[in-house]
């Protein structure tokens, strides 16, 4: 039980530094990379859906990203779609390829965007902190119930706490990489 409980609590972790690594590959650092346009959705046929699964979306160079939809009648709407997105692109269309420059960014946007990060790391943390918490009571729950002993119940929550100190560490690692990767010019 014991086990299950950790097992548990180590796979929730391990998908909120999943989460909070997506959150920040959303964030735009000025260097081109093909996750930015993710989240764009286009009408196509009526529906809703991703920009990726009605275009090839690559990097041209640090700065420009390359939107080659594979019908020649989605680019306009995929042309309208990544402005209406409110990332700030505006995509230049040559024929049936877009190209989308990204614009160098100020040094108060990367403050701006330093601050959103650590934000979004602090959730994270929370987030993690909160799965210790659940574990923990469930601990308790399992120690009141008379099913483990009280040393058991103590030495799981030491487990516990070390497996959230690790996990903390891996969500400050990647905040310290996305700092970097902000602050460069």
């Amino acid at each position: 039980m014991i086990e299950d409980i950790k097992a548990d609590a180590r796979a929730r972790m391990g998908k909120s530094v999943e989460a909070f690594q997506n959150d920040l590959s959303k964030l735009r650092t000025g260097r081109a990379h093909t996750s930015l346009l993710d989240h764009v959705t286009v009408d196509y046929y009526g529906s809703e859906v991703p920009l990726n699964q009605v275009a090839s979306i690559s990097v041209g160079d640090a700065r420009t990203l390359v939107v080659q939809p594979w019908e020649k009648k989605m680019v306009p709407q995929a042309e309208k779609a990544i402005l209406n997105a409110d990332l700030g692109l505006n995509p230049v269309t040559a024929g049936d390829v877009m190209r989308v420059p990204l614009p160098a960014l100020t040094e108060e946007r990367r403050r701006d965007m330093t601050r959103i990060v650590r934000q979004e790391a602090e959730n994270a943390r929370i987030a993690i902190r909160n799965i210790r918490r659940d574990a923990n009571s469930d601990l308790k729950e399992l120690e009141k119930e008379k099913e483990i002993a009280k040393d058991d119940e103590r030495r799981a929550e030491g487990e516990i706490q070390k497996l959230t100190d690790e996990f903390i560490v891996r969500i400050e690692d990647v905040l310290k990489a996305k700092e970097t990767e902000l602050m460069e010019v």
